[in-house]
């Protein structure tokens, strides 16, 4: 069932514009963004500066430009940044830090995304002219390959204070932040305060079309700026986009409880079914992991997608869903029962006719 009448679990990303959204960008005002001209982007960048307690921000047209950004006015080619082995900096962002920054990554075991004080200090190595400078330590909340993960904000402090203590710049991948906020109650602010560069996505969970933001200083924002150019990320009438992911912070911040909801209905139906593996005490935002060992997994979401579900294999027998504004809670038992069903019909490493 390969249409709009499919439950369309693959992503937060395939949201669509609502109607209301629609009226609000064919109303807005536009200008020359690169020259500084477009007042709703004007008006984008001081929400969101504001809302994250930072002096500025730049609008990006993508997550992985936004977080790219900020890897490159943090550093210099030859330095080291850190992150978790599962970042998205690093595992979905093309090389990006090495071909756009020219910095390696020094990848630290984390669990579900998440890693420790005692991990960064453990992997600094002593000043050595044999040795790249780490320069950056890249966090992702809530964490995408960790399942939607929130850190918890005294990690968060640990880590920051570590990386004071060593002169070192933080950044946060808030991707999802809006998630981490909603489900704990701390405001994306509390979380910003420890870094000195924040992204965030609009077009994943608020539901806008296109867009993300990177956060920090005035001086640091100046330099991502002529990144950005580089990069070819300068817009021009960009402000009709803008318009949307204004709407979206506006209207859609506090409905993402109820992805949230969906998501925990989701993991306890499919954790009842034969042939799943699922603890859905991990299940903390919008996103869902489940294994099916005795079944391939892309030959499962095929049969999935044909029976009226759409999700993503993500390794040989594990699958990812995630909630979203496009699926409504009424739709949830319907996935379970169809993911039921094709399981039932899927025989140990492969699937029969159904």
């Amino acid at each position: 069932m390969n249409d709009n009448r499919a439950i369309d679990l693959r992503s937060d990303t395939i949201t669509q514009p609502t109607p209301a959204m629609r009226a609000a960008m064919a109303a807005a005002e536009v200008g020359d963004d690169v020259f500084g001209d477009d007042p709703t982007v004007q008006r984008l960048e001081a929400r969101v500066a504001g809302m994250l307690g930072k002096e500025a921000a730049v609008f990006t047209p993508s997550g992985t430009m936004a977080n790219q950004l900020a890897v490159r006015a943090h550093t210099e080619p030859g330095d080291e940044i850190l992150v978790d082995a599962n970042a998205h900096i690093y595992y979905y962002e093309a090389g990006g830090p090495a071909a756009l920054s020219g910095v390696s990554c020094r990848c630290l075991s984390g669990v579900r995304g998440t890693f420790t004080a005692t991990d960064v200090e453990t992997a600094l190595r002593p000043p050595d002219q044999h040795f790249p400078t780490t320069k950056l330590v890249c966090l992702e909340n809530t964490h995408n390959r960790g399942g939607g993960t929130i850190w918890p904000m005294e990690r968060i402090r640990e880590v920051a204070d570590i990386a004071c203590r060593q002169g070192l710049r933080m950044h946060l991948d808030g991707a999802r932040l809006w998630n981490a906020s909603v489900a704990t109650g701390i405001d994306e602010r509390d979380y910003a305060a420890h870094f000195d560069s924040v992204s965030v996505c609009f077009s994943k969970a608020l539901g806008a079309p296109v867009g993300s933001a990177l956060c920090g200083s005035r001086d640091f924002i100046q330099r991502a700026r002529r990144f950005r150019k580089m990069f070819g990320g300068g817009m021009r009438q960009v402000g009709l986009l803008a318009a949307g992911a204004l709407y979206a912070l506006e209207h859609h911040r506090s409905r993402l409880a109820e992805d949230h909801a969906n998501a925990r209905t989701l993991a306890q139906g499919l954790a009842r079914l034969s042939g799943i593996e699922l603890d859905p005490t991990t299940v903390q935002t919008n996103i869902v992991f489940f294994k099916a060992p005795g079944v391939q997994a892309k030959e499962l979401v095929s049969r999935l997608d044909r029976a009226g579900v759409r999700m993503l294999a993500t390794g040989p027998h594990s699958i990812r869903a995630v909630t979203n504004l496009m699926v409504a809670a009424e739709n949830i038992p319907q996935a379970v029962e169809i993911v039921g069903r094709v399981m039932q019909a899927c025989q140990p490493n492969s699937c029969s006719s159904i």
